[in-house]
């Protein structure tokens, strides 16, 4: 086989079970090596692949699924340039084509003799493998690894190179690449060598019709965002209001919204903007939207990172990348805690409206500002009664307002939350 002439897809990640693979297709019936050791790399293959499957939620041909998994998932030049655009002109084309022909070369590979002459039939397994369950899995969700799964199929059934680089190619357009391209949501940790961006697996299905009331603030929000993801100007938005009113359920439910359209999404927290400059230079050159989302954002006084974010917002030298925007939600308005405290300090300074403007610059950093209310009574009863009838809960109306007014007095008064709660509480009671 003719792994050593790959070109672009080189040095990728989980490549030692195609250079043990590759081996024993070339080498499987030389009388150099010891039989016994040939069945042993056999084996140690077959269990790579059963691993990669279990951790992956990959069935089927687990070959031809891990084949196309180096295919996903290698962010070269040529992978990167097609994520979200397809289709590209250059000479790299002609490099791609190289390589897909000999990815079709490995797909298309008869390993019935392979097996005769080392008498083992342990890849038996590996040609229709049945998986472990929807939820297995912990490094792909579902969606994912059924559409690694599926696009497998379809190269195994394509005639030639050239239609299988038009299969892989039209995958990347319409899925993305790598990590940034398969998976919707990330967060960031701190290592040795810099700022990592780790995918999310697990995240809440939860869209902008599932948030009942709030039309003004959804509206606004889907504009700003629908306007970024189509290459339009877009601002950084704030979502402040009341604790348990559906500000982060929104941002979720925009990168649910989106997601088909490039939009992805990176959550940092206060104590990692340090790694801000670092995760910017990472996305900034690729094919997708991202927003940068903080969760519950803000500052007591003697914290001083804002000041890192003000800069990394807008205010350095270095340009924001055009595809990336900043979420925050908060409970406070203006971010930086206040108290009489500073008012009677400022009354003491000779320049009192210069810390007024300090501590109001970094709100002002977002363009689009949206606010989240708690709701009335009437507002909290229909909340109530739209979250019940999406659950199935069996219950007269009066009585299930009733029993919601109950509980909202002693867990936390009107608001989303309070109602989901509440209907949680009546399905965890159900027998």
């Amino acid at each position: 086989m003719r792994t050593n002439e790959l070109i672009l897809y080189k040095h990728m990640e989980q490549q030692q079970i195609l250079d043990d693979m590759t081996f024993l297709m070339e080498n499987y019936d030389n009388e150099y090596y010891n039989k016994e050791d040939m069945r042993s790399l056999l084996y140690d293959v077959v269990n790579a692949l059963l691993e990669l499957a279990a951790s992956h939620g990959f069935e089927g041909n687990l070959w031809h699924d891990y084949l196309t998994y180096l295919l996903a998932s290698d962010e070269n030049a040529y992978s990167t340039s097609c994520e979200i655009v397809g289709e590209v002109e250059g000479s790299i084309n002609d490099a791609a084509l190289h390589d897909f022909e000999i990815f079709k070369e490995l797909f298309d590979y008869d390993f019935t003799l392979l097996e005769k002459e080392l008498g083992a039939g342990c890849l038996a397994f590996v040609r229709d493998y049945r998986g472990l369950g929807e939820e297995h899995g912990n490094v792909f969700n579902t969606r994912i690894s059924s559409r690694i799964c599926g696009l497998g199929k379809a190269l195994a059934d394509v005639s030639g190179s050239r239609e299988f680089k038009h299969t892989v190619t039209q995958f990347y357009k319409e899925f993305g690449v790598g990590k940034l391209g398969l998976h919707k949501a990330f967060r960031v940790e701190h290592t040795a060598e810099g700022a990592e961006i780790v995918p999310i697996t697990k995240i809440a299905h939860v869209y902008l019709d599932d948030l009942v009331g709030y039309d003004i603030a959804k509206k606004k929000l889907t504009a700003n965002t629908q306007a970024f993801v189509e290459g339009r100007r877009a601002n950084n938005c704030l979502l402040y209001g009341d604790a348990g009113t559906g500000k982060s359920s929104s941002v979720k439910a925009i990168l649910n919204q989106y997601y088909d359209q490039g939009l992805r999404m990176i959550e940092i927290y206060k104590h990692q903007f340090q790694d801000l400059n670092d995760v910017i230079a990472q996305i900034k050159n690729r094919n997708y939207k991202f927003i940068i989302y903080m969760d519950d954002l803000s500052f007591e006084e003697f914290e001083i990172e804002y000041k890192y974010l003000k800069a990394v917002i807008e205010g350095g030298l270095e340009r924001k990348p055009d595809n990336v925007l900043i979420y925050a939600t908060s409970n406070r308005r203006h971010l930086i805690r206040e108290t009489f405290k500073d008012k009677a300090d400022r009354d003491e300074e000779l320049h009192t409206n210069d810390t007024v403007q300090e501590k109001l610059s970094l709100v002002a950093r977002f363009g689009v500002t949206i606010y989240f209310g708690r709701p009335e009574k009437k507002e909290f009863q229909e909340i109530v009664r739209q979250i019940a009838l999406r659950n199935g809960i069996d219950m007269p109306e009066d009585e299930l307002l009733l029993e919601a007014n109950r509980w909202e007095l002693s867990h936390g008064g009107l608001s989303g939350r309070t109602a989901q709660q509440f209907v949680d509480y009546l399905l965890g009671m159900k027998r």
